[in-house]
């Protein structure tokens, strides 16, 4: 709901705030006092072309910002794709140069014009210059449709339902026949190609973890290599030129026991000389390099060589070869079991095909029915609108197969007997339009896609009980939405829940629109003088009561 507009430097508007509510907001006033340029300005803000002569005379710049209490969930892709933080509250702001620039923004995140519109068109439909009404676009139709038939049709929403649910069944069914038969077609290639990588790998039969095993030996047994060459260079070290050394102690401690001294003060080193003598000898015979298996480590290498090579190949880890080895003898298998998986797959398509055409046909039967209904509630409303000769329709033709069934609906209007039918947005133009499509909003009666509705002089060419009848739908379709009315029609403006005067002062050779609410005798008088004119008469004002009470 639009709570407030602001409106800076447009045109004779210098300064601007108004603050409107739920229910009718009516505006009025005489001509030339500046009621399409309030129009104007509402459409700049919701994203229509800008004109540098909105511009006031002597300005830079000029300014418009709607304010909105609330915004329809659909609106939410589209601010997030704009990067806009919404909660409660809605801030669309356009200002325009008088060189012709023009920038807009959302709760102050700069966006570009096409997505201010975007979200302007969400929030407010608008029947008058500026006309963006949803309804005259076909492709709302269906939609609109389905939300009076959800309203008046019992288990209508759970048809709607059942078409999405087994068209997407019907849908994924169809595309997993789709790929068989594209596995199909290239089957004969693939095959030869499967089948010999089913077989290496199945040869091959590597598990998972066994090339980290494989690896760990290697190098196990590499280091073994290396280190029986440092044994050997230590048994060469401990006998240099084929000499044992412990030989060589032995002899020193022989030697050192024909000392002819008495006792030989040499026996504590001749014991340590033996000692060391038997202990290198123990060393030596333990330094005896592993025996290794050369033919195990061949072996090997050629194990971990292959798996390598293979992991290579199909372009996986080693560890992964084994998974890769069930999807190809899984593809492989298909190809052997293609018949049976292809009666499968078409007699299940062919099911789920059935359960939607079912689904879908019993859809279209309801939109059938609520398409009568909807025109028997609309004709309904016609004569009182000055449309008693007009005729509606909802044409039902067959549309492809999509998660909304299989029809295409069109709403269709004639306005004189003997004329053929056609679309909306061609059959009707000017009040008439704007009459049918009050007629069509109070009938269905759900807010459409906007929470706003704003008519521009809706009541142009009509007078007395049709006057009437006008204001007493915008009344009715007020009262589960916002109207913002600018009217000449006594008749309309007495139902205004709040009422707006729009004028136009001079002073200092400028001229100035302003819009005041009024009330009380204030809005008495108003509607009296758009009853008798310039001079309000007794009667007038009487009249203006009357109308205000009803």
């Amino acid at each position: 709901m639009l709570t407030r507009l602001y409106i800076s430097n447009i045109v004779l508007i210098e300064k601007l705030n108004l603050e409107f509510g739920g229910g009718l907001n009516i505006l009025t006033g005489e001509t030339g006092a500046g009621k399409s340029i309030l129009m104007d300005a509402l459409a700049l803000a919701l994203g229509a072309r800008s004109d540098t002569g909105l511009v006031r005379n002597g300005c830079d710049t000029a300014s418009v910002i709607a304010e909105f209490d609330a915004a329809d969930n659909r609106l939410q892709a589209v601010l997030d794709d704009a990067g806009i933080d919404f909660s409660d509250t809605l801030i669309l702001r356009r200002t325009l140069t008088s060189d012709g620039k023009s920038r807009a923004w959302i709760n102050d995140t700069p966006v570009s014009i096409k997505t201010l519109k975007q979200v302007g068109d969400a929030l407010v439909e608008i029947h008058g210059q500026f006309a963006n009404h949803t309804l005259l676009n076909p492709a709302t139709h269906r939609e609109t449709l389905d939300t009076f038939g959800i309203k008046n049709i019992p288990n209508y929403n759970e048809l709607i339902k059942k078409v999405n649910g087994t068209y997407q069944e019907y849908n994924a069914a169809n595309k997993r026949l789709e790929d068989l038969n594209t596995m199909l077609r290239q089957s004969a290639a693939e095959r030869d190609f499967l089948e010999h990588n089913v077989r290496e790998l199945e040869s091959l039969n590597v598990r998972v973890g066994e090339e980290s095993e494989l690896a760990d030996r290697r190098a196990r047994m590499m280091n073994a290599e290396k280190d029986s060459a440092i044994l050997s260079d230590a048994l060469t070290a401990l006998n240099p030129r084929g000499e044992s050394v412990y030989d060589n102690i032995y002899a020193a401690a022989n030697i050192l026991l024909r000392i002819k001294t008495t006792p030989n003060p040499y026996t504590a080193q001749i014991d340590q000389l033996y000692n060391a003598a038997n202990i290198l000898s123990d060393v030596t015979e333990q330094l005896v390099p592993p025996e290794m298996d050369t033919a195990d480590m061949d072996m090997i290498e050629e194990r971990l060589f292959a798996i390598r090579a293979a992991a290579r190949k199909h372009r996986v880890s080693a560890d992964e070869l084994p998974e890769q080895l069930k999807q190809m003898a899984a593809e492989l298998n298909a190809i052997d079991n293609s018949d049976a998986e292809l009666k499968k797959l078409t007699a299940d398509v062919t099911r789920k095909k059935s359960e939607f055409d079912a689904a879908a046909a019993e859809l279209s039967a309801a939109r059938v029915v609520a398409g009568e209904q909807l025109r028997t509630q609309i004709l309904q409303e016609l004569p009182d609108l000055k449309l008693g000769n007009a005729d509606f329709m909802v044409s039902r033709t067959d549309a492809a197969p999509s998660a909304n069934g299989i029809d295409d609906i069109v709403f269709m209007i004639k306005t004189n007997p003997g004329m053929p039918f056609a679309p909306l947005h061609r059959a009707a133009s000017g009040g008439e339009l704007a009459r049918l499509m009050l007629g069509l909003r109070v009938v269905l009666s759900d807010g459409g896609n906007a929470h706003t509705f704003v008519f521009d002089e809706i009541d142009t060419g009509i007078s007395g009980a049709t006057a009437a009848a006008v204001g007493s739908r915008l009344n009715r379709l007020a009262a589960t939405a916002q109207a913002l009315v600018i009217t000449h029609s006594a008749q309309v403006a007495g139902y205004a829940d709040r009422h707006f005067k729009i004028s136009k002062t001079s002073q200092n050779d400028t001229t100035i629109t302003t819009v005041t609410e009024i009330t009380g005798d204030a809005r008495i008088s108003e509607i009296a003088r758009i009853i008798s004119g310039a001079e309000i008469t007794p009667e007038s004002l009487a009249t203006a009561r009357t109308l205000i009470q009803q």
